[in-house]
């Protein structure tokens, strides 16, 4: 019986794997940076040793062939960001968590002493990376709209002398396009929550990240068109590298 049981989990880990996006790399100053896309929102990097979760979801699952996290960050309150059964799952007792306080408010209270609160332009530095809170919300801005400003956060990390932008669900907002000097930029694209195709595409040419990563295009119709927002991209800007990966392999 146990070894059948193996068997399977051996085979469910390979089919898992099997389908998961390949992992990038990028060069840093302090050494290489892994970017493994994993699923909607939700992606591992790896640096100098330690592993950095961002939303995580799915279930332990979903992490298969990843080391425990020692750093986790969590965008906003919505299931698809903020997911308690996946965080006990990994299990998240022994890493650090930066999130906003809405979602501090809201951790498990075995984990609510493992917050960092981080909230709209505050900086933090963990492990040796600079994380800084960047608004994410809804244009036009309303009380009622899914996201509000000032209750979630968009994340920059420097990784030495590189820089990855994470959008959380968001417009294209004017802090989004001010940005400067941002090297991966992950951003995401999926009507109603967030924004469409075009208005991603041109926040991405106002602000010009060198790598980005279009992810979060689950919408309420289905799958964005990330090949459309690459033309849009690359027409009007050839140098920005458009990564288009499968984020949905299920």
């Amino acid at each position: 019986m146990k070894t059948t049981l193996y068997i399977f989990l051996m085979l469910f880990a390979t089919a898992v794997l099997a389908q998961r996006a390949p992992a990038d790399i990028l060069q840093t100053s302090k050494g290489p940076l892994t970017i493994q896309p994993l699923h909607h929102a939700t992606l591992a990097l790896t640096w100098q040793g330690k592993t950095i979760y961002a939303d995580p979801d799915g279930g332990a699952e979903a992490f298969q062939g990843i080391a425990p996290p020692d750093l986790i960050l969590i965008t906003d309150i919505h299931g698809d960001h903020f997911n308690p059964a996946t965080l006990e799952a990994i299990p998240a007792s022994k890493a650090i968590i930066v999130a906003p306080q809405a979602v501090a408010d809201k951790m498990p209270e075995g984990l609510k002493a493992k917050v960092v609160v981080l909230n709209n332009g505050q900086t933090t530095n963990q492990l040796g990376i600079s994380i800084k809170a960047i608004p994410m919300y809804n244009l036009p801005e309303a009380a009622d709209a899914k996201h509000t400003k000032g209750r979630g956060n968009g994340y920059v990390l420097t990784f030495g002398n590189k820089t990855v932008y994470l959008s959380g669900d968001t417009a294209g907002i004017p802090e989004m396009r001010g940005l400067k000097n941002i090297d991966v930029a992950f951003v995401c694209m999926n009507l109603p929550y967030t924004m469409d195709v075009p208005e991603a595409a041109a926040a991405v040419l106002d602000f010009k990240p060198k790598i980005v990563y279009p992810y979060h295009y689950r919408g309420a119709n289905g799958l964005s068109d990330t090949e459309q927002f690459k033309k849009l991209v690359q027409a009007s800007d050839k140098s920005i590298d458009v990564r288009t990966r499968n984020w949905y392999p299920n």
